[in-house]
């Protein structure tokens, strides 16, 4: 396409969005409600995901060693298990007596005459000594923890099931539910900007009967209202997308500040890192949204 071409559709583009002002402010509204739903629960959807993946780190394995294992062993147990560096994020030795000192701090805080009864080499979890480990993806513990459970000198390996259960599910069904919803979204706009597109079409129809006559070419008709689509996308998403920016960063200040206990397990994802994503997949969205509607609506009533 020649510049005078693209600058005569961009021209006339901008027109028949002026022409058809109140059809084409509804469809703005209506792409900017869109994207801004879209905007909140993308928003949300990657904040618990987010969070979701901090919890998978937290939740560990506990491996324990058979009774009259040696020291060489309890290290070859390490070795092989830090040999999966792929699945494992840290594999961590726990001696006996850390498991007891933990143990006292936590049950006998405020109490320790209930510790001060056991005598400096009495033990009483003497066969606690252990590794912890961390992976990276929670989905991957089952698997690495039937590995574990085949070497040697090992007794015993504890899971957190429900937990790993739980966050796998709830991986799986932020999955579902998103694809749903921007699913909907989508067709939603395209119907909209669809319906601004025909109108357009419809007044300008006496229009591009003379300009066929007189030797116009198909994309020269139809390029007006490809930009039109474009352009009501784009407005309709960057507005949303404005706004949302500065709502995200208001709600995650006041949520931080009036409910401080929550910075304690919980982390929100910075409004950069969000935006990083979100901007140019918002503005990606709705100027596709806004030529998909326009092609739908050239091939159906645009007969050039």
């Amino acid at each position: 396409m020649r510049f005078s071409t693209l600058g005569y559709s961009i021209k006339q583009g901008v027109k028949n969005i002026w022409r058809n002002k109140m059809f084409s402010l509804a469809s703005i509204a209506t792409m900017g409600a869109c994207i801004f739903l879209f905007g909140i629960f993308f928003a949300v959807v990657i904040n618990f995901n987010y969070i979701v993946k901090n919890a998978e780190t937290d939740v560990s394995m506990t491996v324990f060693f058979n009774e009259d294992a040696d020291q060489a062993t309890i290290d070859e147990i390490g070795t092989e298990i830090k040999a999966k560096t792929d699945v494992v994020k840290e594999c961590k030795y726990v001696s006996a007596d850390e498991t007891w000192e933990n143990f006292a701090k936590q049950y006998f805080e405020g109490k320790e005459e209930y510790k001060d009864g056991f005598k400096p080499n009495d033990n009483p979890l003497a066969t606690s000594a252990h590794y912890e480990v961390y992976v990276y993806q929670v989905e991957t513990q089952d698997a690495l923890a039937e590995y574990i459970r085949s070497l040697d000198g090992v007794r015993e390996v504890k899971q957190a099931e429900g937990a790993t259960t739980t966050l796998t599910t709830m991986n799986r069904v932020i999955g579902y539910v998103s694809i749903a919803i921007i699913l909907i979204l989508l067709a939603v706009s395209v119907f909209l900007i669809s319906n601004t597109v025909t109108i357009g079409i419809s007044v300008r129809k006496e229009e591009i009967g003379i300009m066929k006559l007189i030797g116009a070419t198909n994309l020269f008709v139809r390029a007006p209202f490809l930009i039109e689509g474009i352009l009501i996308g784009l407005v309709g998403a960057a507005i949303p997308l404005g706004l949302l920016y500065v709502v995200y960063n208001r709600v995650i200040s006041y949520v931080m500040t009036e409910f401080s206990v929550l910075s304690n397990f919980m982390a929100f994802m910075p409004v950069s890192a969000v935006f990083r994503i979100l901007l140019p997949v918002g503005l990606i969205l709705g100027m596709g949204i806004g030529l998909v509607g326009s092609i739908f609506t050239i091939r159906k009533h645009l007969k050039v």
